[in-house]
């Protein structure tokens, strides 16, 4: 904050929730908290009541409303010396995927599902399995082929006799689907009629067999997987349900001296043990904990001008957008980086989201979300590209242009 008298007058600060100390000089004036967060001060913040009587105040009522409690911050020092532990141990069986394991952990405690997209032999069904060892989940792999039914992932009715009375009826029988964790290994390769039972349940976390509907067990993650290069014999996922994943993360090769390691781990006898360190109810309680993590006004405007701007009929979208950017992304891409950057603020054991947070993000929302012309296909254009520009063109705006757009 601006140098001032310690006067006993103080204003919470929108973003992490600190109580800042401020005097009647400063009314109207912009201030900043020690955590980065710019703010205006009200210019009748000091009006005729006594001096002490602010201090519980703050510059907007949704950030009191959203204000981290107390027992809050003794679960972001947990969840970031757990995300230490988990770290350390899935490096040692998937190697040289740091950025992957990150974004998986994101997804777990936003609620969100996965799909990761890269070449076989990249260890994509072996970081899925390790997730499930280090965190005490129900655990089930489906590997997708063009014969499989939706029954076979979602359960059907079998006909049984009770050896009591001899009567005969219909029982209920779960697939696969009904665990915490779901592989679904080589998603892209099964019908649309699958897929699209898939979809119901990654959306409402449900499966309706007949007229009756089964509620999937809570926690519930879907992570799938596919193969970029293969594509005969497979059916691309349609937008609709590409927009159900949180993330669309790309495993790609890796460097020199982390595949020396793969090479050397891989043909040794040593296995390393996986413990687990969080469970259901922990991971459900850390998933409100990160709901309730403060965003300020200007990081949630950042967000919001990043997804418009995908869109090349919208004001916003410079020129390349227009060219190479059929379809934008949708208002779901924008609450997909909030809770995104709120999840990665708290697993580095930060109170609040940045828009350093948003960016970091913004590739792994971004990339499934757009759809590129011809002109961009034509020329060899990436949709990660087109993202890492975009993330050039839009700048954060300052708090005062935000309240005057708002």
């Amino acid at each position: 904050m601006t140098n001032c008298k310690p006067f006993p007058e103080k204003i919470k600060c929108e973003a992490c929730g600190a109580q800042l100390r401020t005097d009647r000089s400063l009314a109207g004036k912009k201030v900043a908290c020690k955590c980065g967060y710019r703010f205006r001060i009200p210019a009748d913040f000091f009006s005729d009541s006594e001096p002490g009587n602010h201090e519980n105040q703050s510059v907007s009522n949704h950030a009191q409303a959203a204000d981290i409690q107390e027992d809050d911050v003794a679960k972001i020092e947990s969840v970031r010396r757990a995300y230490a532990a988990l770290t350390h141990q899935l490096e040692q069986v998937v190697i040289g995927q740091q950025t992957v394991i990150e974004q998986a952990i994101i997804a777990l405690l936003c609620k969100g599902h996965v799909l990761l997209t890269g070449v076989p032999g990249l260890a994509k069904t072996l970081l899925v399995s390790s997730v499930a060892g280090v965190l005490d989940l129900s655990y089930k792999r489906i590997q997708f082929t063009p014969d499989l039914m939706p029954s076979d992932i979602t359960g059907t009715e079998v006909l049984q006799e009770d050896r009591d009375t001899g009567l005969k009826r219909f029982q209920f029988v779960e697939g696969p689907l009904f665990c915490n964790l779901v592989l679904a290994d080589e998603i892209n390769r099964a019908p649309p009629k699958t897929q699209a039972a898939l979809l119901e349940a990654m959306q409402e976390r449900r499966v309706t067999i007949g007229d009756t509907t089964h509620q999937l067990p809570s926690p519930f993650f879907v992570m799938a997987t596919q193969n970029p290069i293969e594509q005969e014999g497979t059916y691309p996922l349609p937008e609709a349900q590409l927009d159900r994943f949180l993330f669309n993360i790309i495993v790609d090769y890796p460097s020199p001296e982390d595949e020396f390691r793969v090479i050397k781990a891989a043909t040794s006898d040593w296995h390393p043990q996986l413990k687990p360190l969080l469970n259901a109810e922990q991971i459900l309680s850390l998933q409100q904990t990160v709901r309730r993590v403060p965003v300020a006004d200007h990081v949630i405007a950042y967000a919001r001008d990043l997804v418009q701007s995908t869109r090349p009929n919208d004001p916003l979208a410079p020129p390349f957008i227009k060219e190479w950017i059929g379809w934008g992304a949708g208002p779901r891409a924008g609450i997909s980086l909030i809770m995104a950057a709120k999840a990665r603020a708290v697993l580095h054991g930060r109170y609040h989201a940045t828009t350093g947070d948003v960016r970091h993000v913004a590739p792994a929302v971004l990339r499934h979300r757009l759809s590129t012309t011809f002109n961009a296909d034509g020329a060899g254009i990436r949709r990660d590209d087109i993202i890492h520009k975009l993330l050039e063109h839009v700048r954060p705006k300052l708090m005062d242009k935000v309240s005057k757009a708002s």
